[in-house]
């Protein structure tokens, strides 16, 4: 069974793609073209139906980058319901607050210690 990219999705991530915050642009900046480590890191990666901001599929690894909105109680419940779907994969996550992108040798760092 497909759930990946779900065609339902499909605009959905093609719209997230388009208007990345910068935090995500930052990132995307040393993950694309297998630039970590020549692991390939997809956008806005669809699994099953959930959006993920980062996918490594070779390494089982999401990558999410959070605003302030995900310290209030809903989002927080949200994200562990998500994060314990992902785990139900074989599938690590790894978030990062937007913030924490601008010291980006430190999140390399810890994306290291997540492969």
């Amino acid at each position: 069974m497909r759930i990946n990219n779900l065609a339902k999705y499909k605009d959905r991530r093609k719209k997230l793609r388009n208007n990345m915050t910068e935090a995500e642009i930052m990132l995307w900046g040393i993950l694309k073209n297998k630039e970590f480590y020549n692991y390939k890191f997809r956008r806005q990666h669809g699994i099953g139906p959930c959006i993920v901001d980062f996918y490594c599929p070779q390494l089982k690894l999401v990558i999410e980058l959070d605003g302030s909105q995900h310290l209030e109680e809903k989002s927080i419940i949200y994200d562990k319901k998500r994060t314990k779907y992902f785990s139900s994969l074989s599938i690590k996550v790894i978030r990062f607050f937007n913030n924490k992108i601008e010291n980006i040798e430190g999140v390399w760092m810890r994306i290291e210690d997540n492969i």
